[in-house]
């Protein structure tokens, strides 16, 4: 994390798209994984108290965003990300890409 909101939502948001993109046979996939859950945590306790952020409604798109997979990945560690959440979180993220550049 740098610091830079707005860096840090894009970069987040482009890792965690590819990252649900892995075919469940990549040998990558584990780590992958285990990377998106420290990035989720590292980006939420970053930016969940400061107050000229956690009230956008980019943050809170992408907390929800990063609600969902943190928990998918918590709960069904050994299942594959299902496609309509695989789609839920493409359209989430990709919205809080744009609400950020848009923002600033």
């Amino acid at each position: 994390m740098t610091g830079d909101f707005e860096k840090d939502t894009i970069s987040v948001s482009s890792t965690l798209k590819e990252t649900i993109t892995l075919p469940k046979e990549d040998k990558g996939l584990s780590e992958a994984e285990k990377e998106a859950v420290f990035l989720i945590s590292d980006y939420i306790s970053r930016y969940r108290n400061r107050s000229q952020v956690n009230t956008s409604t980019t943050f809170t798109t992408m907390q929800t965003a990063l609600n969902a997979l943190s928990g998918h990945y918590k709960t069904f560690a050994n299942r594959p990300v299902p496609e309509n959440l695989k789609d839920r979180l493409n359209k989430e993220l990709s919205k809080a890409e744009k609400l950020v550049v848009r923002d600033n």
